[in-house]
């Protein structure tokens, strides 16, 4: 992986060949003809800076606040952690790469502008016209969330070599996984009394996969994704830079700039348009 002059993040990705049940040789034969090399893709992101900038007043800094300490401290490590949420949201977003401009920020593309191939859509729907972050999704006619349509995309990431190990939806969607009838079971443990109906591991034909509520996914969608071919990649990891004292409060700034990079979107799926209420 390297950066360009542009500030994108970039990588290589590839694929196999068709398998073949005619590949049969004769015994002590000359191999005169050569495959050719197929090269791999380069695929590429753009960076994206985000900050946050916590201020305290000198009065604040005085105060004795009660269970806590200096509290630009604890204002710095708060938005620490909403610094995090707001990755974790852009990466998650309908949102294409965009290089920017002189007023215009750098946008790295999510996850949804890179999922093209196993996908299910309501009517009208519509994926990224290129599996490379430059696109966006266009929304369909909502339907229900069923176990069907989830079987059927784990099938087409399967057919592609994929092996996804997670399904990720919010709160709704979560809940309409509940009602799925195959792969799991509700019981009653003896010891402790308590009846069991949620599961956390769904499985099916093409593997196990465990439920991932997201609190900050489109209530639309559900992905379907193998976590080892999406990686977050830092350009500049987390920062935290002291800012100029302009008057009776201290001011500081966090600050990352990082991309989202999808090694092989084909692993992964989505089931969207659904309806979320």
């Amino acid at each position: 992986m390297y950066v360009g002059l542009d500030n994108r993040l970039e990588w290589q990705t590839d694929t196999l060949t068709a398998a073949s049940s005619a590949n049969a040789q004769l015994e002590g034969d000359d191999s005169p003809t050569a495959t050719a090399v197929v090269p791999t893709v380069r695929l590429g992101n753009y960076t994206q800076i985000s900050r946050k900038i916590p201020m305290v007043t000198g009065s604040q800094r005085a105060a004795d606040n009660a269970g806590r300490g200096d509290e630009l401290n604890y204002q710095e490590a708060k938005m620490g952690l909403e610094l995090r949420r707001d990755m974790e949201s852009a990466h998650l977003a309908n949102n294409a790469r965009n290089a920017g401009a002189a007023a215009t920020a750098r946008v790295s593309a999510g996850v949804l502008s890179w999922i093209k191939n196993n996908t299910s859509k309501g009517a009208g729907g519509s994926d990224p016209a290129a599996a490379d972050g430059t696109g966006t999704r266009t929304d369909g006619t909502q339907r229900a969330l069923t176990e069907t349509l989830v079987k059927d995309v784990a099938q087409l990431i399967w057919a592609e070599g994929g092996n996804p190990d997670r399904i990720m939806g919010n709160a709704f969607q979560r809940r309409q996984i509940d009602n799925f009838t195959g792969g799991n079971t509700r019981f009653l443990d003896v010891k402790d009394e308590v009846l069991h109906t949620t599961f956390s591991v769904y499985t099916t034909s093409w593997g196990k996969m465990k439920i991932i509520p997201n609190r900050f996914m489109r209530t639309r969608d559900v992905l379907l994704l193998q976590n080892d071919m999406w990686a977050l990649a830092y350009y500049r990891t987390f920062k935290s830079e002291e800012l100029a004292k302009t008057g009776d409060a201290t001011k500081k700034q966090l600050i990352v700039e990082q991309t989202l990079e999808s090694r092989n979107e084909k692993a992964s799926g989505g089931v969207f348009d659904l309806l979320d209420a």
